[in-house]
């Protein structure tokens, strides 16, 4: 606990820590690399070099200096980053090679101006967030690894099948080298993925794609490019071949209540949507279902949306949107990109909650629309494939 002293010292600095923050978290991950390079593999490099990855951490330092005097809405902010956490499988000797090269990294920014009393005043702040991680974080493992087929740590699964569902999606269907059941998930949540690549441990985390059956889980993985570890599963790994799980997390799902819902996706982000869908139409609530696609080749899953219409024509309105199509294409129920006329077109009447994943731009597009159309920020619901950072 920090003592009074140091909690002045907090609140006198913050507004300079604040201003360099982001300096500071850049420079902490070449530190930290450079000082553990076991940890690097736990980091995907892409969100290093694109900023994400510190402007998250810098986000996450942020939060919990303005909460930490609020224990509740402290720990309801720090959900998301304990969801990646474990889905990554962080460990609390972790913790403290963090706090090391977190407060050497102010050092080398502020300089002078960060004096004995300032550091230590800092020191405690980091123990006393990484406090709460650890045990938001164990509570966590120890309720997944206690429930039938649950596990802590990684567990082997096996590529039973696949399936391209589109061309540039396929899907993973993951059975339990052990032969034993499948832990259920929350529909909406994904779940972390380690793998070796030339010898080399690489982590990841994708949405489980298909709704909780207790026998297998399902990742829909989109080929990217420049992506080591798609293009890993996409062209080298097949049936047979074997990776490692982490539990399932992720705060993307459905509260309680009746009230109508808008799923909307852009690309391979219909992932999560899908096991929303279907949880939602079981439950009898109205679903609006709208899906963006480039073009018809890259849309997937068409089929699986196709049978939840005809299980739930009652309930559940669809709509795909292609960027560009062939002519004479009709398979498109609209053309172009979804934008705030399309969604008015189709936002449920009442109090409905929205939910929306896809690219950064696409997210930030929808969010501001939604919001433009009066759903409130509380009934607007999305998650980063990649580390959470705010929509601008």
């Amino acid at each position: 606990m920090l003592t009074k002293d140091q909690e002045r010292l907090i609140d006198a600095t913050a507004p300079v820590v604040a201003e360099h923050l982001n300096t500071i978290t850049s420079r902490f991950y070449p530190l930290m690399f450079e000082r553990y390079p076991d940890v690097a593999p736990l980091f995907n490099q892409t969100h290093q070099t694109n900023g994400a990855q510190p402007q998250a951490l810098a986000g996450a330092v942020l939060a919990y200096v303005q909460l930490r005097r609020e224990p509740a809405r402290a720990r309801q902010v720090l959900a998301t980053v304990v969801s990646k956490h474990v889905s990554l499988g962080i460990r609390p000797d972790q913790y403290p090679i963090v706090g090391e090269c977190l407060m050497a990294a102010i050092g080398e920014v502020l300089g002078d101006a960060v004096t004995p009393e300032i550091a230590d005043a800092w020191g405690a702040l980091y123990e006393e967030l990484a406090g709460l991680l650890i045990e938001l974080e164990d509570h966590r493992y120890q309720e997944f690894a206690q429930r039938e087929g649950g596990w802590r740590g990684t567990r082997t699964f096996r590529i039973d099948t696949t399936h391209q569902e589109s061309s540039v999606i396929r899907s993973f269907v993951l059975v339990p080298e052990d032969g034993e059941p499948v832990a259920d998930f929350t529909p909406g949540q994904y779940i972390g993925v380690r793998l070796m690549i030339e010898g080399v441990p690489v982590y990841r985390h994708y949405s489980l794609s298909a709704s909780p059956n207790g026998k297998y889980y399902r990742l829909s993985i989109k080929r990217e490019p420049e992506g080591r570890v798609s293009r890993h599963l996409h062209d080298v790994l097949g049936v047979g071949d074997t990776l490692e799980l982490l539990p399932p997390a992720g705060e993307l799902t459905l509260g309680e209540g009746n009230a109508p819902l808008m799923l909307i996706s852009g690309g391979v982000g219909q992932t999560p949507m899908l096991p929303l869908a279907a949880q939602a139409l079981e439950q009898g609530r109205e679903v609006v279902y709208l899906h963006a696609a480039q073009e018809r080749a890259q849309h997937a899953f068409a089929d699986e949306l196709a049978s939840l219409q005809a299980s739930y024509p009652e309930h559940l309105t669809s709509a795909v949107v292609c960027e560009r199509v062939e002519p004479g294409d009709t398979t498109a129920d609209h053309v172009g990109r979804i934008d705030r006329d399309l969604l008015a077109r189709y936002l449920p009447a009442g109090q409905p909650h929205c939910f929306f994943v896809g690219p950064q731009g696409f997210m930030t597009a929808m969010d501001q629309s939604l919001s433009s159309l009066g759903v409130g920020v509380d009934r607007r619901h999305y998650e980063h494939f990649g580390p959470s950072r705010p929509l601008k």
